[in-house]
């Protein structure tokens, strides 16, 4: 492990100091020369130093990972904690949502192609910028799993990217399919975090823009989106007028149904008194068929000649009968003059 020392007499190592080699820096003496008095100072300064290192704290948005003698677990509680000095070891992991770019530069504002130009099933290449958010959620594998989880979940998230892009066309990239894209994307990176078991949790991941590379078919593709957005207009619209039409149809139909519906019941009921009115008058004339024929006969001639007299001599030629029957104040003088000629 150690060289021996050339140039020099003795059997001493090169990283320990030659005996009696200089008076005055003898370890022996200079603890004789200290005193018990430097002693107490020097274990008062230890003292003071495993005091300091013996508590630690964690605030409500973060976690610790306890570390003894190689041993590691986690602390999630908020709070003081106590640890042994120089034995245990804390370390820290931040547990709120943090983020990064792919595709985008923030700090200098401006795209990466190298990032974010990818090409879609239909062989156009489009510019996708994302935005990822994600957490620690186990302290000790963040720590120990890999040594670096992020650029990890960055690889990650840039090869299901490429995937699903390169699954749908670009009319859906950069216009209708941009929810699609995203759950599709984020249900991938899950599924391979939770093989990696990196401790680290994808939160959300969003499309901040998608555009083509150059300006002549971004130009194109927003006709086409504008073109969509009054496709939309449109059938709101018609859909808004039918809305508001199709109550008044409905009314109007079932009014139409319920005058038709009384129309029938009226109808229905008149039937259904002829029918008893012929049934009775039938009764009737069963009993007396010759009256009742001589009735419905005079009641069809009075309703046909409204104007007629019937005037009916017993065989004797004393009693007359005038149908219809006339109250006798109503008898003219003509009509008794012609009464006594006639006698």
């Amino acid at each position: 492990m150690f060289k021996k020392s050339n140039g020099t007499s003795g059997n001493y190592y090169q990283d320990e100091i030659p005996p009696d080699r200089g008076t005055n820096h003898s370890p022996a003496k200079f603890l004789k020369r200290l005193g018990g008095a430097g002693i107490g100072m020097v274990f008062v300064v230890l003292a003071v130093i495993a005091a300091l290192n013996s508590t630690y704290t964690i605030n409500e948005q973060e976690q610790a990972v306890l570390v003894t003698l190689g041993q590691a677990r986690s602390v999630t509680t908020p709070g003081l904690h106590f640890k042994i000095p120089f034995i245990q070891d804390v370390i820290k992991v931040d547990t709120t949502i943090q983020g990064f770019s792919i595709g985008y530069d923030d700090e200098y504002n401006h795209s990466m192609e190298e990032e974010s130009l990818m090409i879609t099933s239909d062989y156009n290449f489009v510019n996708v910028d994302f935005f990822v958010e994600y957490r620690y959620s186990d302290p000790v594998k963040a720590v120990y799993a890999s040594s670096e989880p992020v650029a990890i979940l960055k690889n990650i998230c840039q090869s299901c990217i490429r995937t699903v892009i390169g699954s749908y066309p670009v009319d859906e990239v950069l216009t209708t399919g941009k929810n699609e894209i995203q759950a599709n994307i984020k249900e991938m990176i899950m599924a391979k975090l939770e093989k990696q078991d990196l401790g680290v949790q994808l939160v959300n991941i969003t499309i901040q823009d998608s555009e083509p590379p150059t300006i002549e078919v971004m130009e194109a593709f927003k006709a086409v989106e504008t073109a969509k957005q009054g496709k939309e207009t449109a059938l709101n619209n018609a859909n808004k007028y039918r809305n508001e039409k199709l109550p008044e149809a409905e009314a109007n139909a079932d009014a139409i149904v319920k005058s038709a519906e009384a129309e029938k019941t009226q109808r229905i009921n008149e039937a259904t008194a002829q029918v008893a009115r012929f049934n009775a008058m039938y009764e009737e004339y069963i009993k007396n068929p010759e009256i009742t024929k001589e009735r419905m006969f005079f009641e069809a001639m009075e309703e046909v000649l409204p104007e007629l007299k019937v005037i009916i001599e017993s065989p004797t030629g004393d009693v007359q009968t005038f149908y219809p029957i006339e109250s006798f104040a109503t008898i003219n003088p003509g009509s008794e003059a012609t009464t006594e000629s006639a006698n």
